[in-house]
């Protein structure tokens, strides 16, 4: 795994800066505002600081063998992995740096401080689960190196039981776990570990997916998902930041002819924003709506709420998304509650993947302290993760989605 600190004037510049030199696959770890230095440093503005990490197709750590076997000046070989000791300089060389000793980007904003407490407390050694899993390692010769490195063994104990208790899915907890373990070694810091669970979930779920503008003409943008979730409130939200924040031209439609209350609170968003809407009944005024708002930069259309297990209703969904292919851009959002269980998620999401592909929104994260779901569509599924929201405020209470912050809570086992 590549590990690598960008600069620019902004969040974008550096990005871009790193995507030039490491490829479209980063991810971004870390943001923080760099103050500059030197005598004239109070007339500068702050420049933006990103950490980027890329994965490598093979990941090896390499633990040191003995004091003596490091050179003098303090220099390591371009294949050794970083932790908080090291830092790699322009020239592509790892020195020591005795700022940053033990330290893996500021604790991980104190994750790893939470998750030592956590583990030193007699009441959180609670690791069954593990404990079990472990007895057939401990027959092989894995048994003696966890013997060497007790400190280790229970810290990874911790953070297994940690993400089941955030209610990630035992069989992705234990692909994390083995994949961790592929690069155990006996004198492995838990600090290296916790970095190495940290950066590989947070690789997983990608980088987030906002809405973008089409190429040319606009862009129809679909929600679809079960009744409940919230999506008409999350188009209201979405709605608002476009028009007021990016003064962008919106118009909302609504195919929910059921709901009379969905089809009128849509109405009154629309009104407020200043923003045309209309109730579509059949695919040829939806046709015709595209057409009359050809010159808009959005077109957000609310669809009918209906059971995942109903086979009509799902044909005519699907009949309904794809009767706009060729005429004009689209995405698809599928629309979810944090609250849902777990299977009923699976099988949401399995029905709705023969409608379309998508890409996941995420609602009332308010209302759950438990974040493993998400993590568990996206293993599941493969969608990339766009939005959530986490409250009924227009247009606050909606963010685009954080990996960072939503491994932290799982790693942590706090919101």
């Amino acid at each position: 795994m590549i590990i690598k600190k960008f600069q620019g004037k902004t969040e974008a510049e550096a990005t871009e800066l790193a995507k030039k030199e490491l490829g479209d696959g980063v991810v971004v770890m870390n943001v923080r505002s760099v103050k500059p230095k030197g005598f004239f440093a109070s007339f500068k503005k702050p420049i933006t600081e990103v950490t980027v990490a890329l994965e490598e197709e093979r990941e090896k750590f390499v633990p040191a063998k003995k004091e003596a076997e490091k050179p003098s000046d303090g220099v390591l070989q371009r294949n050794t992995p970083i932790t908080g000791a090291w830092q790699k300089e322009s020239s592509g060389i790892y020195r020591r740096d005795t700022a940053e000793i033990g330290a893996i980007e500021e604790k991980l904003d104190s994750l790893q401080t939470l998750l030592v407490q956590q583990f030193k407390n007699p009441q959180q050694e609670k690791a069954e689960v593990y404990e079990d899993a472990q007895e057939e390692a401990k027959a092989s010769a894995k048994e003696p190196e966890e013997e060497k490195n007790p400190e280790l063994a229970k810290f990874l104990k911790l953070l297994y039981n940690v993400m089941l208790e955030n209610e990630v899915d035992e069989k992705y907890v234990n692909q994390i776990m083995e994949e961790i373990e592929k690069v155990h070694k006996p004198n492995m810091p838990f600090d290296y570990a916790l970095a190495n669970a940290y950066q590989r979930m947070v690789l997983k779920f990608g980088p987030a997916e906002e809405i973008v503008p089409a190429k040319s003409g606009p862009k129809a943008v679909f929600f679809i998902g079960p009744t409940g979730v919230g999506k008409t409130t999350t188009i209201a939200k979405i709605a608002s930041k476009f028009t007021v924040e990016d003064k962008k031209r919106v118009a909302l439609l609504t195919t929910d002819t059921f709901r009379i209350a969905a089809a009128e609170q849509l109405r009154t968003y629309a009104s407020i924003l200043e923003a045309p809407f209309r109730v579509i009944y059949t695919m040829q005024e939806l046709e015709d709506a595209i057409h009359d708002f050809k010159d808009y930069d959005y077109i957000l259309i609310d669809t009918t709420g209906h059971s995942h297990q109903n086979e009509e209703q799902k044909a005519a969904m699907k009949e309904l998304v794809h009767c706009v292919d060729g005429i004009v851009e689209k995405e698809i959002f599928l629309v979810l509650s944090a609250t849902t269980k777990y299977r009923d998620l699976v099988s949401i999401a399995d029905s709705y993947k023969d409608v379309a592909g998508y890409k996941l929104i995420f609602t009332k994260l308010d209302e759950t302290s438990a974040f493993g779901n998400i993590l568990n569509l996206k293993f599941h599924t493969g969608a990339s993760l766009s939005y959530v929201t986490c409250g009924q405020n227009v247009p606050e209470d909606i963010e685009k989605f954080n990996p960072q912050k939503t491994v932290k809570s799982l790693l942590s086992g706090r919101t």
